[in-house]
């Protein structure tokens, strides 16, 4: 192999080499760039000569990266993230700070959280907008590839390059309403009922879904809804049950009586997730900062 021309590898032309790589295509790439096809292969046949390696070949219909690009990937996004961090600018002032904060969320955690922090955003720092995406079973790339700035979710990826930071806890419960029937007595009683059940807009299902498979338990489920804000108007004036975190008894779910679940499910923590490329951008650390604290409030014992 040929010594590096590093004078070809620029932060435009690695950024190239990433998004090829994370998207499997050329013309995906080049769209997600916002440049043309000719631009995106140009650029890599530069980078096959400075780097002495295809880096992408024909496979069908498509492209597969070489053994040397996919073991460069996580190298080449580790010198583009210290790039970033060389020109993160001046410190950040949210009182004249102007973008659009995304944060991935699906309603549960969105209508618990969210409005609090538009609310100090209205206040403290009225140049930023928020934007909120639903998360479904999240996904690290959700974050690598900067779908969304922030993820509230309780489910983690697996991942090195993900931050995480634990905001509140809290567990499953059985909603009912009580005007139309009595809480579950049993397990038997909660399995012989009818359920509003949930499963994501994406087709995949809750973990408590998963979790009920496994012990070979079946409940009959007549409604089933893509989130949680479904649930309400189809459990009004019902014998139905819904299974949904404790926390929707304080805002969606307020008009409805619940008690523990008859079986045991681990209670959960909410999680705040971000890529490591934001960790130390001062502004994204005061927008974590700002959800932590409206969770600290709810956290108290009249939040």
């Amino acid at each position: 192999m040929n010594p590096i021309d590093t004078l070809n590898l620029d932060f435009r032309s690695l950024s190239t080499f990433l998004a090829v790589l994370d998207e499997g295509s050329v013309s995906r790439a080049a769209v997600r760039l916002g440049v043309t096809q000719s631009a995106v292969s140009h650029t890599l046949e530069r980078l096959r000569q400075a780097l002495g390696d295809p880096l992408f070949v024909k496979s069908g219909r498509g492209i597969v990266p070489t053994r040397y690009a996919l073991q460069a990937g996580p190298h080449v996004r580790q010198i583009l993230d210290d790039l970033q961090s060389l020109s993160a600018g001046p410190p950040f002032s949210p009182a004249t700070a102007e973008f659009t904060f995304t944060v991935a969320a699906n309603d549960y955690q969105r209508d618990l959280l969210l409005p609090g922090l538009v609310r100090i955003l209205r206040r403290e720092a009225p140049g930023i907008s928020l934007q909120v995406i639903p998360s479904g079973i999240p996904r690290a790339d959700i974050l690598r590839k900067d779908v969304c700035d922030l993820l509230i979710s309780p489910h983690a990826p697996e991942a090195t390059d993900i931050m995480q930071r634990g905001l509140m806890a809290d567990r499953m419960v059985v909603f009912y309403d009580q005007a139309y029937r009595q809480p579950p007595a049993d397990l038997a009683d909660y399995l012989k009922a009818e359920h509003i059940a949930l499963m994501f807009a994406t087709g995949e299902k809750p973990t408590l879904e998963t979790s009920l498979d496994t012990r070979g338990l079946d409940r009959r489920s007549v409604v089933t809804v893509s989130n949680f804000s479904g649930l309400p108007e189809f459990l009004r004036g019902t014998d139905m049950l819904a299974t949904a975190p404790e926390g929707m008894g304080k805002h969606l779910l307020r008009d409805f009586a619940w008690v523990p679940l008859p079986f045991d499910f681990k209670p959960f923590t909410l999680l705040m997730l971000w890529h490591r490329r934001n960790q130390n951008d001062p502004a994204h650390k005061w927008l974590r900062n700002q959800v932590n604290a409206v969770a600290a409030s709810l956290n108290r014992p009249n939040g």
